[in-house]
């Protein structure tokens, strides 16, 4: 299965949630899919030695904007084979660093199993060389074309297509055709000389965020390969269909591996700009911002503004 064969390939932002389905498995194995199972049966665990324990593999550049902002392991223990009572997963401080003054009348509590894996991965993005850009980018022409779009679809029966396709399927593109270099990443050696990875092809992550229904949301990353070689309507396609894999919880081990280039949307909760992290295997991760008129021109009246 291509899925398995592919164990030594990072999970990105994705390994908080492989390390909660770990967890969970090591609980009940009935309650992950069998292709995880066969996964977890000699999974390694990236969060057991903490945060600080990994060694920089892969990388490099940042870039950003209106609304668009863009920046561009070490040895674990193994786990047991056979499904036991899920010990903690606790993040330590890297040997090297001193840890901040805790008041005296204060009792610091462990940040443990999925906590501690995002704070390993946070971690881990710092140690990518990394520079960010951010640009303003006129929306109008976007507002337009997308609305003669769905004019178009909704006469056929179609779905909508929302700023989010229209955005990736242009950053892919213009990855791919315009600066290339931006889908190669950074790694080192066996002795830490750096080195660059070049990357045949495009493969975004797509960062959605998940409500889980308690109260609480999450954010995944799926990976859409070879985003480069689709059209757009091949592109609207996979997707969404990436999307309907993550609202019905289908998503394989394939899914969350492999990215070299990521897009976030901070904007819709009204975020205008953005530092994304960049994740180690990664070239690019472009954060889209909100889509409104500037905030000097949001208490002009609306007569004198160009809808």
């Amino acid at each position: 299965m291509a899925d398995i064969a592919d164990r030594t390939q990072d999970f990105g932002a994705n390994s908080w949630l492989v390390e909660e389905m770990y967890e969970q498995f090591r609980t009940d194995p009935a309650s992950v899919s069998e292709a995880w199972r066969e996964f977890f049966s000699d999974y390694k665990s990236q969060a057991v030695n903490g945060v600080g324990a990994s060694t920089p593999t892969t990388s490099a550049a940042t870039v950003a904007g209106s609304n668009v902002s863009a920046s561009g392991p070490a040895s674990t223990p193994v786990a047991p084979t056979q499904p036991t009572a899920p010990a903690p997963v606790v993040a330590a401080a890297p040997s090297s660093v001193t840890a901040p003054p805790v008041p005296a009348d204060v009792t610091p509590e462990p940040i443990r199993g999925v906590g501690a894996a995002i704070v390993t991965n946070m971690e881990r993005s710092l140690t990518v060389p990394t520079a960010t850009s951010f640009r303003n980018v006129p929306a109008r022409l976007l507002e337009v074309n997308r609305k003669g779009i769905n004019d178009y679809r909704s006469r056929h029966g179609l779905s909508k297509v929302s700023f989010t396709h229209i955005i990736a399927h242009a950053i892919v593109r213009a990855i791919a055709d315009a600066v290339p270099n931006m889908k190669n990443s950074y790694t080192f050696d066996a002795d830490g000389k750096p080195q660059l990875v070049r990357n045949p092809h495009v493969n975004v992550g797509l960062a959605v965020d998940v409500d889980k229904g308690d109260g609480t949301r999450n954010l995944v990353v799926p990976v859409l390969r070879d985003a480069d070689t689709l059209d757009f309507a091949g592109f609207l396609v996979a997707y969404d269909e990436i999307i309907r894999k993550v609202k019905n919880n289908k998503l394989t081990i394939a899914d969350f591996q492999g990215a070299n280039v990521s897009i976030t949307n901070p904007g819709t909760i009204g975020t205008v700009q953005s530092v994304p992290r960049l994740m180690p295997g990664q070239g690019v991760i472009v954060g889209v911002g909100s889509i409104d008129y500037p905030a000097e021109f949001q208490g002009a009246d609306t007569a004198n503004l160009n809808t």
